[in-house]
């Protein structure tokens, strides 16, 4: 991108780095707090999101990805510290992990990113965003009990997804859902063509307008009406330092005396195999919403994955991924080049250390509606019906990854949709291996596709099987480029033996011989 380009995009990149940054401070908290369950560990979650934002920003070649520490990881991570035997050594795992995504870059591995099919990354991006809109509804109605991090079905606390909407309608706060409607009002008017004339709400994005009116009205609270003032885990709850020595006791570092255990190597290759998955499938993703539809070097995306997960894990922060929650609230705030993702680090940064205070003031009610808006727009209703019109071998692929990541997880749910996504390509690649060809008389022609392989080889002969005694057959190959050995030798069995029993001729075009089968 040429300078006048890049100064060009500031305009744009840097209200979308402030959107992104407000949706990343509370979903880094909660993942830190759900993954290590110790509050003197949270700044391990705004460490992650700022090497995430400058360091995997700055080498990444994604213009629009977004990346930080993911809420897929978190059952890894909490598990990864148990069996690692301390936050120290499970670091150098992260450290080590990072090390094998570099690695792998260097192997050109990130081409698995382009084998993921769009029914299933279309289906991943409606349901992460009907999670967010399931997960936030609790949220905005004051119910702050299961962590903003946590996407997944099963919580912690013995509750779900859905009982969680149960308990938030029995336990709301009136203060939080005042706050909630405001916001959502501000939001969409914020969103309309008549607020977009002004220069200044160009500018200005409305999620900042949000969060400023979140902390106006919980403070006119406290002198109208006390008992809908929101509090304590109702209100970010970012760590404050009260010295520079203490803002330095925040970073941890990695205990590389753990080397020598062997479960730090297994949980290295375990993180590194995850996060390159989520980042790989975040990538496609996100290439897909991109309204320019720029392609993302996938093992340049490893690479500065790899790198960020080093600086992250030698800093004590968590393992990081690229995030689509963020990417698409990067997307959906107007971002064009990858300043927004590095700004956004920037900001984190620097609100940790100069206005932690102030931050603290911010209800999660605000935060939630923001996280709202991008659930709606990742699950609108017209990605539903332009699915449905792409027929069943799209629709059910995109409707089953929808059902299971919702209620599961992201891996598993992405596995499913691929499992179904697999057999409707086997069910088409049976089906069309050949055609038939009857021409005049009695002489059929079976034309072979241009790659035959092994699993063509029960159609092929189950139309040779039922082919009428006394019939003339013409088996041509010679527009295939490839013939499985399997394939073959069962069209020569059946020339040999088979087509004898019933008189039928057989002549072959084309087809390899038993001994040269599967090159041709």
């Amino acid at each position: 991108m040429s300078n006048k380009s890049w100064i060009s995009s500031l305009k744009y990149d840097l209200p979308a780095g402030l959107v992104v940054y407000l949706v990343a401070l509370p979903l880094c908290l909660g993942i830190a707090a759900a993954s290590t369950g110790r509050p003197d560990l949270l700044f391990s979650g705004i460490i992650a999101g700022v090497v995430g934002g400058i360091v995997v920003g700055f080498f990444s070649g994604s213009q629009l990805g977004v990346s930080g520490p993911a809420a897929g990881l978190v059952t890894i991570v909490s598990a990864g510290i148990a069996s690692a035997g301390s936050y120290q050594a499970f670091l150098l795992a992260v450290v080590l992990a990072g090390a094998l995504q570099l690695i792998a870059g260097f192997l050109k591995a990130g081409v698995i990113g382009h084998y993921f099919p769009s029914s299933v990354i279309k289906g991943m991006l409606a349901a992460i965003g009907i999670i967010l809109i399931l997960k936030q509804l609790p949220h905005a109605l004051g119910y702050d009990k299961d962590l903003m991090g946590d996407l997944d079905f099963e919580q912690k606390d013995g509750h779900n997804t859905f009982t969680e909407l149960y308990y938030a309608l029995r336990y709301n706060s009136t203060g939080a859902i005042v706050i909630s409607v405001i916001s959502v009002s501000l939001l969409l008017l914020f969103d309309t063509a008549f607020m977009k004339r002004f220069g200044l709400f160009k500018f200005v994005p409305g999620s900042l307008f949000v969060v400023l009116a979140g902390i106006a009205l919980n403070l006119a609270f406290s002198l109208f009406n006390p008992s809908w003032v929101l509090s304590g885990d109702h209100l970010v709850q970012l760590p404050v330092a009260k010295s520079i020595a203490d803002f330095f006791s925040f970073f941890t570092f990695p205990d590389f005396s753990a080397i020598s255990n062997p479960k730090v190597f297994e949980l290295a290759l375990t993180l590194a195999i995850v996060a390159s998955l989520e980042s790989l499938l975040s990538v496609e993703a996100t290439d897909k919403l991109d309204p320019f539809k720029r392609n993302t070097p996938t093992n340049r995306e490893l690479k500065a994955q790899g790198l960020g997960n080093m600086v992250s894990g030698l800093l004590g922060g968590l393992p990081i991924t690229q995030v689509i929650v963020r990417s698409s609230a990067n997307i959906n705030s107007g971002g064009r080049t990858k300043i927004s993702a590095i700004t956004h680090g920037i900001i984190l940064l620097l609100s940790a250390i100069i206005i932690p205070q102030f931050i603290n003031l911010i209800p999660m009610a605000a935060l939630a509606c923001i996280l709202l808006l991008v659930g709606y727009k990742l699950a609108r209703v017209q990605l539903f019906s332009a699915m449905y019109r792409l027929g069943w071998e799209q629709f059910l692929p995109f409707i089953v990854t929808i059902v299971a990541i919702v209620g599961t997880d992201l891996l598993r749910g992405i596995a499913l949709g691929f499992c179904v996504s697999i057999f409707f390509i086997l069910r088409k690649n049976y089906k069309h291996s050949y055609y038939i060809n009857k021409s005049t008389g009695s002489e059929i022609r079976l034309q072979l596709s241009e790659e035959v392989t092994f699993l063509n080889k029960g159609s092929i002969l189950q139309t040779l099987h039922h082919l009428p005694e006394n019939a003339s057959v013409v088996v041509d190959g010679s527009r295939s480029v490839h013939i499985d050995y399997d394939v073959a030798e069962a069209i020569y069995e059946f020339k040999n033996h088979t087509a004898a029993l019933k008189n039928i001729k057989v002549e072959l075009i084309g087809i390899p011989e038993n001994e040269k089968a599967g090159g041709h």
